[in-house]
Order: structure tokens, then C-alpha cells, then sequence
């Protein structure tokens, strides 16, 4: 019987996410007791679906939610060229398209570069694109987030989501500084550049850097470079370029309104993405000297991973599923759309191995872990804890 983590491998070749080429020397901790969780949980999970006769990929509900959320970023980027609105609307225009932008991240793009929008390779590999008109790249989301993030999840020098945020520590790994005292307050105000710096900067670094955490970088297709350049030529030229050219504004205006959007849109992200590893009750396993991991991988991902408001509808429409977590890093391959009904067989069959599941009721309780955390990694005294 194959391991969780040949499993989740099998999947990464599955949806043709190219693995690099020299992986870290890091092995999963493969026991017993703890691998027949997974295969009772998957077990379970197919049982799921066939009893309901269901598909794992989108169902017309995840259709009409991306319906609704591309209709209103197409809409609320076309508004701002209507010439009769006063300054305030054009800017909270931005910011509605920044929230929009998220919202496509959420619940379209990441979705399909898993792979488990639709069980058909080149509509997903379409969705998947929507994040280039975003502004980023969805071949570098795929290395970055599919394989290392999802892969070596909270590992200290190995997942690139703990080490993103100039002035931050993630974790007790890193270096201590004395700005890392005032972090918890610092964060709220380098959040807002997230997405812009992944706009401008991150996708190019991540793109031409020559490993990963111990990982070569994987030979690049030719055709990857010119989509890269490309797709960001698109997204200056139609977010940037052509507001200046046919706002009826001064020519720094379209650049405030991108600011503001990104600053949204950027804001709504990290605090999206940092309620699911960086709180209190998730792990950061350091491996040992020979790079062996403590837990198996399905284990790994219950110890490092946080769920949060999954009983609010409005997060489960907003969020893309992000905020059931686990859910998500045990079976990337199904439509978050799922998630909701996948959570208490998952709980259930944690509870039962013994293993953890953490969560936190309210976004705002997550949130506040997540300051707290912060907080106490800007601390000397936790440094030598």
C-alpha cells in the first residue's frame, strides 16, 4: 500500500507539476500506527463520494461562486473608467478590484493549479492562467506553493511561505533582531505590499533563483520565460498604462489607484495565508542532523496546519476553502467546494488516531493568535525557549 507521501507525490506528477531536480535530503517518518490514519481517512473520504455520488472537482455551486466574483472584478475594473464618478468612487473602485483580485486567487486560480477545479487538464491549466492576469505567475505558484509549500510545510529554510516578509520572523529559526520586537505592530503595515510585491518583484526573484531550500531549481521551459514576461507586460500595460491614458486624471492618479488596490488586495492575502501556519497551535518541525522529519507526512501537515471560521458562510464563500486548512493540505486534488462536509470526517478520524486538529471558531480569534504568536517570536526570552 503506497505512503501518504508517495500519494501526495503521485499527485504532483498527476497534475504535471514539474518536481525539481535534486530534492532536499528530508524523509518523512513513516509509522505504522500513524499511516493507517491516512488510509482510513482516504478510505473514507472515497467512500464520501460514491455514497453521494458525487464528483471531487466543482459542482454548479463553485461554478456560479467564480461567475459571480470574475463578474464583479471585470466590473468594478471597467467602472473606473467612468468618467462621471468623483475621485473617492474611482479609488474605492481600486480597492474593490483588489478584493476581487483575492477573491479570484481564492477560490479560481488556486483551485485549478491544483488541478481540482475540473477533472479536464487544459480548463484547469485556463483557470490557472487567471493568475497571471492578476499580476503573478502561476508556473512560479506552482513551485513555490504546490511543491515546496505544500510539500515541506512550516520547515524552517525549506518553505518559502515563513520566509516572504521583510523585517518578519516566522519562526525560531530565524535570526532575532531587535526590529522583531515591534513586528506584531510592523506586520499590519507590510502585509498591504504583498501582492504588489509579488507583482513586481518575488515572481522574477523566485523564477531565476537557482534553489529552493536545499532544492535545485527545476530547467525552466523556453516557453515559461516568455509567458513570465509576457503576461507581466499585460498586466502593467492594462492596470498601470492604460488608466493614464484614458482616466480623464492626473497621471498619478491611476498610480494611487493601484496602490490602493494592491494594498487590498495584498492585506486580505496575508491575512488569509498567515491564519492557516502562523498561530498558535501550529508546529515548525526541524529535522534532524540527518534531515529526518519527527511525523509522517499526513501527520506533519495535522501538526503544522490551523483551521479557522468554518462555520461562516461568509468566509467559506469569500476564502476558497483556505480557511479549512487541513482539509486542503491532506487532499489538494479536491475542489474546496467540498471542504464543508469533508471537515468532520477528517476531525472525526484525527480525534481517533490520536493526532491534532486544530482550529479556531472566528477569523477575528485567529487573528489574534496570530498577533500573539508574532509577538512572542520578537522575544528574546522565546528565542532561547
Amino acid at each position: 500500500m503506497l505512503e501518504p507521501f508517495d500519494c501526495y507525490l503521485i499527485y504532483l506528477c498527476a497534475t504535471k507539476i514539474k518536481l525539481m531536480s535534486q530534492l532536499p535530503r528530508i524523509q518523512f517518518n513513516i509509522k505504522r500506527s500513524k499511516e493507517d490514519f491516512y488510509n482510513v481517512l482516504s478510505h473514507r473520504i472515497e467512500e464520501y463520494f460514491k455514497n453521494h455520488g458525487i464528483s471531487k472537482h466543482a459542482n454548479p455551486s463553485m461554478v456560479f461562486k467564480s461567475i459571480i466574483v470574475g463578474a464583479l472584478f471585470v466590473a468594478s475594473y471597467l467602472l473606473i473608467y467612468w468618467s462621471a464618478l468623483p475621485l473617492w468612487a474611482v479609488l474605492s473602485l481600486y480597492g474593490l478590484n483588489g478584493f476581487c483580485a483575492a477573491m479570484i486567487g481564492f477560490n479560481i486560480s488556486h483551485d485549478a493549479v491544483h488541478g481540482s477545479y475540473t477533472s479536464n487538464k487544459t480548463i484547469n491549466g485556463l483557470l490557472g492562467a487567471t493568475f497571471n492576469l492578476l499580476g503573478t505567475s502561476d508556473y512560479v505558484w506552482k513551485i513555490k506553493h504546490n511543491v515546496v509549500h505544500h510539500t515541506y510545510t512550516n520547515i524552517p529554510d525549506h518553505d518559502s511561505d515563513i520566509e516572504d516578509v521583510p523585517l518578519m520572523r516566522f519562526s525560531l529559526e530565524e535570526p532575532l533582531k531587535p526590529i522583531h520586537r515591534y513586528q506584531h505592530i510592523i506586520m499590519w503595515f507590510m502585509y498591504p505590499f504583498t501582492s504588489i510585491t509579488w507583482v513586481f518583484k518575488n515572481d522574477y526573484v523566485n523564477f531565476f533563483r537557482k534553489e529552493w531550500g536545499g532544492m535545485k531549481s527545476p530547467d525552466h521551459p523556453k516557453r515559461e520565460y516568455f509567458r513570465l514576461f509576457a503576461f507581466k507586460i499585460l498586466y502593467y500595460f492594462v492596470f498601470l498604462i492604460l488608466p493614464m491614458l484614458v482616466l480623464n486624471w492626473a497621471w498619478y492618479i491611476p498610480i494611487i489607484g493601484f496602490v490602493v488596490l494592491h494594498a487590498v488586495e495584498g492585506l486580505t492575502l496575508a491575512i488569509v495565508f498567515q491564519m492557516a501556519h502562523i498561530v498558535e497551535g501550529a508546529s515548525f518541525p526541524t529535522p534532524d542532523e540527518v534531515g529526518k522529519v519527527e511525523h509522517s507526512w499526513a501527520e506533519h501537515q495535522l501538526m503544522t496546519t490551523v483551521n479557522f471560521a468554518t462555520r461562516s458562510w461568509w468566509a467559506n464563500f469569500l476564502f476558497g476553502g483556505l480557511n479549512f486548512q487541513i482539509e486542503h493540505h491532506l487532499f489538494p486534488a479536491i475542489c474546496h467546494i467540498h471542504y464543508p462536509k469533508l471537515a468532520p470526517i477528517v476531525k472525526k478520524t484525527a480525534r481517533e488516531f490520536g493526532l491534532p486538529y486544530n482550529e479556531f471558531k472566528t477569523l477575528w480569534a485567529a487573528i489574534g493568535s496570530h498577533s500573539r504568536m508574532m509577538k512572542a517570536l520578537g522575544r528574546p526570552e522565546t528565542a532561547m525557549a
